[in-house]
């Protein structure tokens, strides 16, 4: 009995601390950091990654984009707008920092790195859901996919 009793506290405690932690994330003004202390000096835009992206396999620096998505669920990554492809996934690096569900339409500077690769069918589809798409919309996900994505070391609020 006290083994159960002590199995709930624990998984209550836990369920508390996680959304205490997501509480805690700062809204998204400008000038307001995740991660990394991080400016926005000699940041490349979108456009411009990809263009170096055409040339090398990895860019290590900024990138400034807006955002037009991030998980509904924690937080756990965003995506920046491109122009007439998908956006472009933001992971965290170690899940160290989440974002707020009011950051989607800020433009941000990121931190980090960012590889071309391809994304597995269910990497696209686990995406799909922490972003609340439709089960159909989910469903329609068969086929991988070779992107850009970023794990950032920290993000900026510009405007």
């Amino acid at each position: 009995m006290k083994k159960i009793v002590l199995f709930f506290a624990l998984a209550f405690a836990v369920t508390n601390l996680s959304f205490a932690q997501q509480k805690d994330i700062p809204a998204a003004k400008p000038g307001v950091k995740y991660g990394k202390e991080i400016s926005a000096t000699n940041a490349i835009s979108v456009a411009k990654l990809e263009k170096e992206l055409t040339q090398k396999n990895a860019f290590n620096g900024k990138v400034t984009g807006k955002v037009v998505e991030v998980c509904k669920k924690k937080g756990c990554f965003m995506t920046l707008q491109r122009e007439g492809e998908e956006p472009i996934t933001v992971r965290f690096k170690d899940y160290g920092f989440f974002m707020p569900a009011d950051i989607v339409g800020k433009t941000v500077v990121v931190e980090g790195i960012a590889k071309k690769k391809e994304v597995s069918v269910a990497s696209l589809q686990h995406a799909a859901k922490d972003l609340g798409k439709s089960q159909s919309e989910i469903d329609q996900i068969t086929q991988p996919k070779k992107d850009i994505s970023i794990i950032a070391d920290g993000v900026l609020v510009v405007k």
